[in-house]
């Protein structure tokens, strides 16, 4: 019986040799055929302009994107890590220019100090950098890095730029403690420079909050003394060396008595802003 002829109650069925066949047969001619015409371009160009090329496009354009957004990001990697760089350089560029106003803030305490020593040259002086100091706005006690191992005693006389400090109260190995002139229990005898009248300076730390501090029992027979006089230290002094600038007269005033004057004086020393002090290696000689 023929294999492709079915019996009743059976399924058709085609052998492969015969499928195979005719699927050769037809990829042949549809080979042929499309050669030979443009059966299928038309529609299939048609198809591809629809379909294939918008996908492409966007395809495309996605790359596109991810390109650009790739190569920004590198760039802001690239920004960040120069941002990184100038900060450090602009922190170090601070830190040097610190440093070097810190010098030249120094250079021009050591310069005034070198003057001021100049000013004194009949007395051993030593300098000391101030390392403490009491709690408060202003310099009224503190303690410098010198000592007796560098001949320092108590009593010397201490100057800053512009003149009288206070004196040393304590000392010891490698430091010594100073009381300045402007402490509550300061008191200085000093003197009017163009007169020669005496006159005690007494410290007070709130009347310094307004820059100025005390003086009392001055005797001005002549009249002669006015307001911007120089003060300095007495010759009658117990503690301190004589001609050592204290300050100058802001206020005078006649006292109750009609005898005696009294007012503020301005300290020739800014007391807010100590770093460097002289120690005058002498000390007062006192009449026993």
């Amino acid at each position: 019986m023929s294999p492709i002829i079915k019996k009743r109650g059976e399924k058709f069925t085609l052998p492969s040799k015969y499928l195979l066949f005719i699927l050769t047969i037809l990829c042949a001619g549809t080979i042929i055929l499309t050669f030979n015409t443009n059966i299928f371009s038309g529609p299939l160009n048609t198809v591809v302009g629809y379909v294939i090329v918008p996908f492409e496009q966007g395809i495309s354009s996605v790359g596109k994107w991810l390109s650009n957004r790739t190569e920004e990001l590198q760039q802001i990697r690239e920004l960040l890590s120069e941002n990184e760089e100038l900060k450090a350089q602009i922190d170090q560029l601070t830190i040097d220019n610190t440093e070097l106003q810190q010098d030249r803030y120094e250079l021009t305490n050591l310069r005034e100090l070198y003057k001021l020593g100049s000013q004194y040259e009949g007395y051993e002086k030593i300098g000391a950098r101030i390392i403490a100091r009491d709690a408060g706005n202003w310099f009224h006690s503190f303690v410098i890095d010198k000592g007796e191992q560098d001949g320092i005693a108590v009593d010397m006389n201490v100057m800053a730029a512009g003149g009288l400090v206070g004196r040393i109260v304590d000392v010891g190995p490698n430091w010594a403690k100073v009381s300045s002139i402007i402490a509550d229990n300061s008191n200085v005898s000093g003197q009017v420079l163009a007169t020669a009248d005496n006159l005690i300076v007494s410290g007070d730390l709130e009347l310094y909050a307004a820059g100025v501090i005390r003086f009392e029992q001055l005797v001005d027979s002549a009249d002669k003394v006015v307001e911007g006089d120089k003060i300095v230290t007495s010759n009658i002094s117990d503690k301190y060396l004589p001609n050592i600038l204290i300050g100058y007269i802001s206020t005078l005033n006649v006292d109750s008595n009609n005898i005696t004057k009294s007012g503020l004086l301005t300290p020739a020393v800014d007391f807010e802003h100590l770093e460097e002090v002289l120690v005058i290696l002498e000390l007062k000689q006192t009449v026993n």
